[in-house]
């Protein structure tokens, strides 16, 4: 296979694969917090130390520096003329230009399980691994149902 060929159906494979883990991702990103929130340690006066598994709650005062929007928002307070003018400044837009690669496949030709265990093997999973991931993926994938027939693009530059 031609190497430019190959590359092209690496990255095609490779945004393939990044549906799925980035939607499952997502999902842990926010349920985490919330299982967290109900973790109730006041029976054992916030630490826990099972027989698998320990926990433990600790408070500490942090200084936290102020958000953008929030500086942005007691700058202007203080001094609205200039508040008002950094407003304008922050709002004013640019022309910026951007490239992309747009990809995708042919129309009737497909990505074989192998271009995908190749990309999973250059992530670093075993050759075992990938195998076993491989159906979890194309799964996830699948149960996510947003057609992927179109063209794609990446932002290079």
């Amino acid at each position: 296979m031609e190497v430019l060929e190959k590359q092209i159906i690496e990255l095609v494979a490779m945004d393939r694969i990044e549906i799925p883990i980035s939607s499952l991702s997502g999902k842990l990103k926010r349920q985490k917090p919330k299982l967290a929130k109900d973790v109730d340690l006041s029976d054992w006066k916030g630490n826990y130390s099972g027989e698998r598994c320990y926990a433990r709650v600790e408070s500490e005062d942090l200084q936290v520096a102020r958000g953008m929007k929030e500086g942005i928002a007691e700058f202007s307070k203080r001094h609205p003329k200039y508040g008002a003018e950094l407003q304008s400044l922050i709002e004013e837009k640019r022309d910026e230009r951007e490239t992309h690669l747009y990809f995708g496949m042919n129309p009737g030709s497909r990505l074989s399980e192998a271009d995908y265990i190749g990309v999973m093997k250059s992530l670093g999973y075993t050759e075992a691994a990938a195998q076993n991931l491989y159906p979890v993926l194309m799964e996830t994938s699948r149960a996510i149902s947003r057609k992927r027939e179109e063209e794609r693009r990446i932002l290079i530059g």
